[in-house]
Formats: structure tokens, C-alpha cells, sequence
């Protein structure tokens, strides 16, 4: 595993966690001022808006999994896919999640900030 690949995997690692723990500056951090985040449901939020949605616990994430397939970089942008599971609560309604995941990050003054997250619901 080359370093570009062990530092990504470490920032997706810091990511879910703080995700968990409500760490609104960690995600600040890791999160590209132009993040596109969207969500099984189909919502997309811009940065701004997902870290909105998490300090107003509209989403609360109480367990998070996050199996990783394969990490690529391509100079200063790298894919991570993978799966995320999670048990967590939308405005209050408990809900658990099984998607693909595909997270893109991109190396901004030496840091890998997450540009854009998809998941992909699988079928039921």
C-alpha cells in the first residue's frame, strides 16, 4: 500500500468517526469547501448543508461500518470503494443503511479532503 493510499484511508477512517461522534470541526476539516454529498434517499447536500443537517441532529449516526474494496489515486484525487452500513436516526425516525459507497477525495495543500460521496442502495 503506498502512503497516498494509507493517508486516504486514514482521512475516510477520521470521516465516519467523526460522523459518529458529531465532530462538526473534523468534518469541517475533511470535507472540500465544493463537497457534494448525496444520500441513499436521493438528497444531495452541498458541504454547508450536510453540516448543517448533522449539527441539528437531523442526522444522527449511531454505528457506522465502512468495509473498504479498493483505494485509487490518480495524482491529487483518489476514488475509495467501498460499502457503508450504519444505524442512525433521520429527524428522529431510527433507520439502517446498506449501500455501496464511493467517496472521491482530492489533495488540497497536502491534505485529502472528501470532494464527493455517492451511495448506491442495494436491492432489497
Amino acid at each position: 500500500m503506498s502512503a497516498d493510499d494509507a493517508a486516504v484511508l486514514a482521512a475516510e477512517d477520521r470521516r465516519y468517526r467523526a460522523m459518529v461522534e458529531t465532530d462538526l470541526a473534523t468534518l469541517d476539516r475533511l470535507l472540500d469547501d465544493r463537497a457534494s454529498y448525496a444520500h441513499s434517499s436521493g438528497v444531495r447536500d452541498t458541504k454547508a448543508e450536510y453540516l448543517a443537517k448533522v449539527r441539528s441532529g437531523y442526522y444522527d449516526y449511531l454505528r457506522i461500518d465502512h468495509p473498504v474494496e479498493r483505494v485509487e489515486v490518480v495524482g491529487d484525487t483518489a476514488i475509495v470503494v467501498g460499502r457503508m452500513t450504519c444505524d442512525l436516526t433521520v429527524q428522529g425516525t431510527a433507520k439502517t443503511i446498506d449501500n455501496l459507497a464511493l467517496a472521491v477525495w482530492t489533495r488540497a495543500a497536502g491534505d485529502w479532503r472528501l470532494l464527493a460521496y455517492a451511495p448506491t442502495t442495494l436491492p432489497a
